[in-house]
């Protein structure tokens, strides 16, 4: 197959296959593949055969019953997981034993061991594992980081970013979601990993205590309601806010320090910024920069060889995201 080895890909478009469509995000990656110059959509697999070929028909790609068909295939040098969460562990494992570069939707595996696991084995057979991890790119969280490395806002004690939207309310969440074996949880878990690892970038990646509270608005068998907080040694305090249920949807997030405070969609699409350094005593709006390299075009480089660090990041966060919402989801018991 073209992934065995990773130099060995020519300089056209890198083959990719989508593996499994259990993910809503699913179709939007193979749609970062077929638009992503250096790639294309070759070829889709399901482990449910109805759903996978739905999934394939609607990407215009062959459909392959066997995984390790795909594996096999001389044009697929990476592949796109969004199976269930369950399932990342052994299709990722899969993978990278036949020596394919692997691009996986959070979170990488459900416990701390398996994801360290994934690593390793990804590190020996010299293929490139990258984990979407988008919001780290986002033009609000270049610029408050920014503003934090250059002491705008002091001593950061306390950052707060809550994501949710109205999946469960609205209709449009599919009820796998919902199903404690297969998604690894429910909220937190999915689009709460991104207030986690959000809080962990500006905060630290190991809180000394992490508190969780869950909810079920609608009763099914996962949280659709959580707060997971986290404190730090030096005092500062972390929260991470989920929801299915929420309606309009939000993309929240604020950071206070000891001389300035940002705030952002509070009502508001901007970011804002109050302190001496940020406009002194009004909200003024803080100007962004451009957004950073997304995950998927990352893992194209690093497909290639390149960006050898960033990946590196990339799986230190992954890793890192995997540890807390596994402490969230203990400490919510």
């Amino acid at each position: 197959m073209a992934g065995n080895d990773p130099t060995s890909a020519s300089d056209g478009p890198l083959g990719v296959a989508i593996l499994g469509f259990w993910h809503v995000h699913a179709d939007g990656y193979a749609q970062e593949a077929a638009e992503h110059p250096g790639t294309r959509l070759v070829a889709a697999w399901d482990p449910d055969p109805e759903r996978g070929r739905e999934g394939a028909a609607r990407l215009g790609v062959p459909y392959e019953p066997e995984l390790a068909a795909v594996l096999a295939r001389d044009d697929v040098d990476g592949v796109s997981v969004t199976t269930a969460t369950s399932e990342h562990p052994e299709v990722i494992a899969a993978a990278l034993d036949a020596g394919v570069h692997v691009f996986t939707e959070k979170l990488l595996a459900g416990t701390e061991q398996e994801a360290a696991d994934l690593l390793k084995r990804a590190a020996a057979q010299g293929a490139a594992l990258v984990v979407s991890l988008p919001r780290l790119a986002e033009p609000t969280t270049l610029a408050a980081a920014r503003l934090l490395d250059e002491g705008a806002l002091g001593r950061l004690t306390y950052a707060r970013f809550r994501m949710a939207h109205d999946g469960w309310i609205g209709g449009w969440l599919p009820e796998r979601f919902g199903d404690p074996a297969t998604a690894i949880g429910g909220a937190l878990a999915d689009l709460g990993c991104h207030p986690v690892y959000l809080v962990q970038r500006f905060l630290g990646a190991e809180p000394e205590r992490v508190d969780a509270s869950y909810a079920r608005v609608t009763g099914r068998g996962v949280e659709d309601n959580a707060v997971v907080t986290m404190r730090y040694p030096d005092g500062a305090i972390g929260v991470a806010e989920a929801s299915f249920v929420t309606t309009p949807g939000a993309a929240t997030f604020e950071l206070r320090g000891t001389e300035g405070s940002l705030l952002s969609g509070f009502g508001s699409e901007v970011l804002l910024g109050k302190g001496p350094r940020l406009g002194g005593d009004a909200w003024t709006a803080v100007a962004l920069p451009e957004p950073g390299e997304a995950p998927f075009a990352l893992w194209v480089r690093a497909m290639r060889g390149a960006a050898a660090a960033e990946v590196e990041a990339n799986q230190r966060a992954a890793l890192e995201l995997t540890r807390v919402v596994v402490r969230a989801n203990t400490a919510a018991l």
